[in-house]
C-alpha cells in the first residue's frame, strides 16, 4: 500500500457521516433536557439569571472587569443605541503572591484598587463629583451622593462558581495557578463589592458573568437583525455555548438551594450549557484510538470529551498521535526517504531528536490550518512548517500531502461536531419549526433569520470551518437546506468586555 493510501486509511477513521451527526443531535438534545431537570448530568446547563438579550438600541456607560487568569482587565463601554459602542480599557498583571495569598481580601482589595485607578484615569470628572458629593453628604446628612449615577459593573470571573443569582456566586475551586483557600465557598461578587465600598467608589457589582454568555450578549447587541441572538458559541482553545431557554423548561430552578429571587417577566433565561462535557458517558461521540490515548494521558481523563474532539487545544495533539502511529509502522514510508533518489528535494529526510512529534502537546493546532489551506506547488508551505515547527528536515511533497490529508480529516470532524451542538440548540428552541414552508431558493427575510454569535480561533481562522458546519446542517432533516439558509453565523468579539457590560445593563434594568 502506498503512503497516501495508508494515510487515507487513517483519515477515514475521522469521518463523521450524516447518520452519526443526526445521532449526535438527538443525544445532544436529550442531554440538554436532562441538564435542565437536574444537577449532576453530563451537561451542566447552568442557569445564569440573565433574563433577556439586548437588541442594539440600548444606551449608556457601563463598567466591566475580567479576572480570567494572570491578568486583570478593567473596561468602560459606551453604548450608543445603534448597535455600536466604544471601549476604554486597562490591563494589569496579577502579582504572583496575590494568586496564592492567605486571605481573599488581599486579592480583591488589589482588584478594587485597579478599578479606582481606572476611574481616575478615564472617568475622573464623574469620580471627583461623587467624591465631593460624599463629603457634602457626610457634612450635611443630605443624600447628595445618591444623585450621582453609580456605575453598573459586569464581573467576568473565569473560575468554577456555583451561581445563585445574577450577581451572586460562590467559588467552587481555583484553577490557573490561583490558590486562596479563604475564598472557597464565598460569594465572589460580595468579596469584590466589599473592597469597592471600602474605597468609596461609585460602582455596583451588578452581574457575575461567564464569557460565553458575554459572547451571546455582544452578538445580540451588534447583530444586524431586529431580534436578538439565540446562541453564543466559543470554538477556540476550548468550546462552550450559552443560549436563550424558556424559563418553564428549567425545572431544576425550583430545587436550587440558596438561590436568589429572579425576574420572571420575560419567560426566558440564558443557560450556560458547559457543552464541552457533552457525552462524557461516550454514548455517541466518535472514539478513535488517538482520541482514547489523548484522553487517557490528559489531566482530566473521562471529562470534557466533546471538547477533546472539537477545540483547538486538542486538535494538534490528535494529529501528533496519528502521525506518530504512522511513523512507527515499518510498512509506512512517512518521513522515511532513506536515499535521495526517492525524495524530490534530493536529500535524506530526518526528524530532530527533540522534535515536537515526540512530545505531548508538541504540535500546535496552527499547523493543521497551514496544511489544510496549502495550495502551493509541491506543498512547499507545509514542508517549511514541518521543518520550522517540528524539525522534520527535507520532507517530500508526498509527506506534506499526507499531513494535509490528516489535518483536513481532523479539522472537518471538529467542524461537523460543532454543527451538532449549534444544530441541537436551534432545533430545541423551535425557531426553525416552519423551515418546511420555505423553498431552497426563496429570499430569506430578516424576520426569519436565526442569529448565532461565535468567537474563537477555530471558527474565525480555520479554513472552511463554517462551511463544514453548514454542510452538516443541511444533512440534519430538522434543519435541511432551507433551514441552513435561515441560520446567520456572525463573529462576536469581546464577550468578557462589551458582553459583561451588557449583562450589567440587563441586570440593573431588572433591579429597577
Amino acid at each position: 500500500m502506498s503512503l497516501l493510501e495508508e494515510v487515507r486509511r487513517v483519515a477515514k477513521e475521522f469521518e463523521y457521516p450524516p447518520e452519526e451527526v443526526n445521532k449526535g443531535v438527538k443525544e445532544f438534545i436529550r442531554q440538554m433536557d436532562e441538564g435542565l431537570q437536574r444537577t449532576g448530568s453530563d451537561m451542566s446547563q447552568i442557569p445564569t439569571y440573565v433574563i433577556s438579550v439586548p437588541n442594539g438600541t440600548e444606551k449608556g456607560l457601563y463598567l466591566a472587569v475580567d479576572l480570567g487568569g494572570t491578568n486583570f482587565r478593567v473596561c468602560s463601554i459606551q453604548l450608543y443605541g445603534n448597535t455600536t459602542f466604544s471601549l476604554s480599557q486597562s490591563k494589569v498583571a496579577i502579582p504572583r503572591e496575590l494568586m496564592v495569598a492567605k486571605t481573599a481580601k488581599e486579592l480583591f482589595s488589589f482588584l478594587a484598587k485597579q478599578i479606582e485607578s481606572f476611574l481616575k484615569a478615564h472617568h475622573n470628572d464623574h469620580f471627583q463629583a461623587y467624591t465631593e458629593a460624599r463629603k457634602a453628604m457626610s457634612a450635611s446628612d443630605e443624600p447628595a451622593a445618591e444623585e450621582i449615577e453609580i456605575f453598573q459593573l459586569g464581573f467576568t470571573f473565569s473560575f468554577p462558581v456555583n451561581q445563585l443569582g445574577i450577581n451572586k456566586g460562590t467559588l467552587i475551586r481555583w484553577t490557573k495557578g490561583f490558590d486562596i483557600d479563604d475564598a472557597i465557598g464565598k460569594d465572589v461578587c460580595e468579596l469584590l463589592q466589599t473592597e469597592i465600598d471600602a474605597l468609596h467608589l461609585p460602582v455596583r457589582v451588578a452581574a457575575l458573568v461567564n464569557d460565553t454568555v458575554g459572547t451571546l450578549m455582544a452578538r445580540s447587541y451588534t447583530s444586524p437583525g431586529k431580534s436578538g441572538a439565540l446562541l453564543g458559541g466559543i470554538f477556540g482553545t476550548g468550546t462552550n455555548g450559552a443560549y436563550v431557554e424558556k424559563l418553564d423548561r428549567i425545572t431544576k430552578l425550583a430545587t436550587t438551594e440558596g438561590g436568589a429571587d429572579y425576574d420572571k417577566s420575560t419567560g426566558n433565561m440564558i443557560i450556560n450549557a458547559e457543552w464541552g462535557s457533552f457525552d462524557n458517558s461516550m454514548n455517541v461521540l466518535p472514539n478513535t484510538t488517538y482520541d482514547q490515548e489523548l484522553d487517557k494521558e490528559s489531566v482530566n481523563p473521562g471529562l470534557q470529551m466533546f471538547e477533546k474532539r472539537v477545540s483547538g487545544m486538542y486538535l494538534g495533539e490528535i494529529l501528533r498521535r496519528a502521525i506518530l502511529a504512522l511513523i512507527k509502522d515499518p510498512k509506512v514510508q512517512l518521513f522515511k526517504h532513506e536515499n535521495s533518489s526517492s525524495n524530490d528535494v534530493h536529500s535524506t529526510t530526518s526528524i530532530a531528536e527533540d522534535s515536537g512529534l515526540y512530545r505531548q502537546w508538541g504540535i500546535d493546532t496552527s499547523l493543521l490550518s497551514i496544511a489544510h489551506e496549502d495550495q502551493s506547488a509541491g506543498y512547499k508551505i507545509t514542508r517549511q512548517a514541518l521543518d520550522r515547527e517540528l524539525g522534520v528536515d527535507a520532507a517530500s511533497a508526498e509527506d506534506a500531502e499526507a499531513i494535509k490529508i490528516l489535518a483536513e480529516a481532523i479539522g472537518r470532524r471538529s467542524a461537523r461536531l460543532s454543527a451538532v451542538a449549534i444544530g441541537a440548540v436551534v432545533i430545541s428552541a423551535g425557531n426553525l419549526a416552519k423551515s418546511g414552508d420555505f423553498s431552497d431558493t426563496e429570499e430569506v427575510s430578516e424576520d426569519e433569520i436565526v442569529d448565532i454569535g461565535v468567537d474563537g480561533s477555530l471558527v474565525e481562522y480555520y479554513p472552511g470551518f463554517e462551511e463544514c458546519i453548514r454542510e452538516a446542517f443541511r444533512e440534519i432533516p430538522e434543519i435541511g437546506q432551507a433551514g441552513e439558509r435561515r441560520i446567520r453565523i456572525g463573529i462576536a468579539k469581546d464577550g468578557s468586555g462589551v458582553g459583561a457590560a451588557l449583562i450589567a445593563l440587563v441586570a440593573s434594568a431588572a433591579q429597577k
